[in-house]
């Protein structure tokens, strides 16, 4: 998991709620501005950082140093 730990502009720390939010949303198939409303996050600024985030890790692993 690469999502950063907090809001790039409030400082809000939003990593701890990515779980959830990723499991609700892809797993259960659920609506993801619902979900952010029930999970408390009101800031548009926090929304951002959880709805464009893109798991890049398993990408970036398959390139090596030769």
């Amino acid at each position: 998991m690469m999502i950063p730990v907090r809001c790039f502009s409030c400082g809000q720390v939003v990593a701890d709620k990515w779980e959830e939010f990723s499991t609700r949303t892809k797993t259960n198939k659920e609506d993801p501005a619902k979900v952010l409303d029930e999970m408390g996050i009101k800031r548009y600024c926090c929304r951002r950082m959880l709805i464009s985030h893109k798991e890049l890790i398993d990408e970036v692993v398959n390139y090596s140093r030769k």
